[in-house]
């Protein structure tokens, strides 16, 4: 079957591998119909996560239909349709029965040195059970591939944030900061908007992404071209306190530090994005801003019920994700470009 391999830092090419078989009793094995590239893909992609020199198949995010069960499968059968969140779990961990799927104590990562990933024609599911998920009533197809990871997440990264602020703040009242505007911060945008908050401020420094974080309802600032003017107006619109609340979708310390230099006191940071660096805050700060802060990654699987009923609300606005469909075949060029910035994300037709 092809696969996409990563090979070393901005190298990646398209290979021939053995179509993956079962290992376990627990596993499935999927024919994948879409498969997606995602932003933190881009981590191994530039050389920022270190894979001890393996080449593994990459993809963490796909769709695709059950050619294959264990024998322990349960509750999903051949000729399923599915939608597979980008890590799996094995259902039974006080993680897993405690809405931590992220946290599995089997957990492995799509697309990983651990795990073969989704940017194939097949793919082997292990603990398919606590994993996958058939595809919902109410989503017309293309628009799943969204389901695997980018919108749940965006929509983690938001709901963190509101759940986690003081009881006496009313969201419609509020305002919200979501710092970063990739495929994942658009997702956290529409999510965001589905609260109806006060003020949402949309803030990257790539034209495009704001001009599309615009048509979606968010005010967009650029915090690179004029970073005075994007301060001073999230003071304007909040009396001078700062913003409620902010979510960083980007995964740099430059990023976590915009967010809380915006934010108010007892003000909340809610962080989906992959970081490797250390904190841009001493604890010091933190205490004398009485920091409220969560980070790490989304449990797709503890919260896709509740994160799809907010995508069914807004899936239509998301057509733009879809500018870029390209075989699989041409995976050099998606990541190259995709890396660049040149297209808001790429779906792959294996």
């Amino acid at each position: 079957m092809k696969v996409v391999v990563f090979h070393e830092p901005y190298k990646v090419s398209v290979q021939d591998r053995p179509t993956p078989t079962l290992k376990d009793d627990r596993d499935i094995i999927v024919k994948v119909n879409t498969t997606a590239l995602c932003g933190s893909e881009l981590h191994m992609y530039r050389g920022l996560e270190a894979v001890g020199g393996a080449e593994p198949i990459m993809g963490h995010e796909f769709t695709g239909h059950v050619v294959q069960v264990g024998s322990a499968v349960k509750t999903v059968a051949v000729g399923d349709q599915v939608v597979s969140p980008f890590t799996t779990s094995c259902g039974e961990c006080f993680f897993c029965k405690n809405g931590g799927t992220a946290r599995c104590v089997e957990s492995q990562l799509f697309g990983s040195p651990a795990l073969d990933g989704g940017q194939a024609e097949y793919v082997r599911v292990p603990n398919a059970d606590g994993t996958v998920i058939k595809a919902p009533d109410g989503i017309p197809e293309k628009y799943l591939i969204l389901m695997a990871d980018i919108f749940p997440t965006g929509y983690y990264g938001v709901n963190s944030a509101i759940s986690m602020s003081p009881a006496s703040v009313d969201v419609t009242q509020s305002t919200i900061a979501i710092i970063g505007c990739g495929p994942v911060g658009l997702c956290a945008v529409a999510a965001a908007l589905t609260f109806e908050p006060k003020y949402l401020f949309a803030i990257d420094s790539v034209n495009s992404r704001l001009d599309q974080a615009r048509e979606l309802g968010a005010e967009p600032l650029n915090f690179q071209a004029d970073p005075q003017s994007m301060i001073a107006r999230i003071k304007e619109a909040t009396e001078g306190r700062g913003a409620d609340m902010a979510v960083e979708v980007v995964g740099l310390s430059s990023a976590l530090r915009t967010a809380f230099d915006l934010i108010r006191p007892f003000g909340v940071i809610s962080s989906i994005g992959v970081h490797n660096a250390e904190m841009p805050w001493t604890a010091t700060e933190g205490y004398n801003k009485n920091l409220r802060l969560q980070m790490g990654r989304c449990p797709v699987r503890s919260i896709f019920a509740e994160s799809l009923e907010v995508f069914k609300r807004c899936h239509d606005k998301f057509d733009f994700m879809f500018d870029k469909i390209m075989p699989l075949s041409q995976a050099e060029e998606a990541y190259d470009i995709f890396n660049k910035r040149l297209v808001q994300k790429v779906v792959f037709i294996p």
